[in-house]
């Protein structure tokens, strides 16, 4: 692990508690149910199968382009199906959530759409131009702390003070059902994928992958990918217990988180097949051969898969393999470092 952090709390897995729903395991007729509602609002996003990238790599490989999402990320269909499902009552008292960015895009989407208030808590130094995405939504974005779990607690803190419902960025049950309806949309095109490569911070779209993707083909082989400077979701799936670290580091802020949840820990530990840390370098570069040879742009995030999917190809040859790209607000700082430091594959 190349994180020199200290662990600051190590714990069993507690249960979750039986009534309550936003700590529901979903299900795949959950998903499916979920599908209802993220289709009157958002179209099915590419599944590229791009000749050039596949070359060099050497297996047969699909790109799920949820960076091309309203948001430029998977979490909107969360969103959506959170907030549908939220009562009147509940939206009327409006929402309040922390994020890095892309969760608070699509908390901001959804409350625009269902005409709920949404508040963001974001850190100090989160990344502009999805704090300009949150606001043109109609967010109010508050800054508060140095990253996403100290102002998580700022954010839990305004909605016990006013009384809105605090939305848990991955600790929320409606949210993984809507971010599997992508696994569904890849699952029906190739029907024999052998791997699905998913990025990872706090989990939800990887628990998604999970129920989808193994409740339609139990062989498949599900890898979550996490940023070496920012692995406590992969250390407390191999150690079996719930981490948490004085501090990560990545520039990745989709992957930027140091603590880990109860409900992801719960359907991860004994489905999903394994995790995959990428550097900070590595992501870079794979954001660099996305660009060159798709022509698209993903941040650090929506590379860190491909990046993956690198470091695996020996395993992976003669192999159908899919990897969610997820994360589309790259800054032109973040773009210019990359192009200085790195080059593509």
């Amino acid at each position: 692990m190349a994180l020199m952090a200290m662990e600051t709390e190590a714990r069993p897995l507690p249960p979750l508690p039986a009534h309550d729903p936003r700590l529901r395991i979903p299900t795949l007729q959950d998903v499916y149910r979920a599908r209802q509602v993220v289709d009157r609002f958002l179209r099915p996003t590419p599944l590229l199968r791009p000749e050039a990238l596949a070359e060099r790599l050497g297996f047969d490989l699909y790109l799920k382009c949820e960076n091309l999402q309203p948001v430029g990320a998977f979490k909107v269909r969360g969103g959506l199906n959170l907030m549908s499902n939220l009562t009147a009552e509940e939206r009327g008292r409006g929402v309040v959530t922390a994020s890095t960015g892309n969760h608070g895009q699509s908390i901001a989407f959804a409350g625009r759409t269902f005409g709920a208030r949404a508040v963001v808590y974001v850190p100090e130094l989160a990344n502009p131009v999805k704090v300009a995405a949150m606001r043109r939504l109609g967010a109010e974005v508050v800054f508060a702390g140095l990253d996403f779990d100290e102002c998580r607690l700022a954010a839990e803190g305004r909605a016990e003070q006013d009384g809105m419902y605090f939305v848990h960025s991955v600790n929320e049950s409606r949210l993984i059902a809507g971010v599997a309806t992508g696994t569904l949309e890849i699952m029906e095109q190739v029907p024999d994928l052998d791997v699905l490569i998913v990025p990872t911070g706090g989990g939800s779209g990887l628990c998604g992958a999970c129920i989808a993707g193994k409740g339609i083909s139990p062989n498949l082989a599900v890898i979550g990918v996490q940023a070496s400077g920012a692995p406590v979701m992969a250390e407390s799936w191999r150690r079996r217990e719930l981490l948490a670290f004085d501090r990560m580091e990545t520039f990745a802020e989709g992957m930027a988180t140091r603590v880990a949840f109860e409900l992801p820990a719960h359907i991860l530990w004994d489905r999903v097949d394994g995790f995959r840390l990428v550097s900070d370098s590595e992501m870079r570069r794979a954001i660099l051969t996305l660009l060159e040879t798709t022509r698209m742009l993903a941040e650090g995030a929506g590379a860190a898969a491909l990046a993956a999917a690198y470091q695996m190809r020996a395993d992976l040859a003669g192999k159908r393999v899919a990897c969610v790209v997820s994360g589309g607000n790259l800054t032109m700082d973040a773009l210019r470092q990359a192009m200085d430091e790195e080059q593509a594959w």
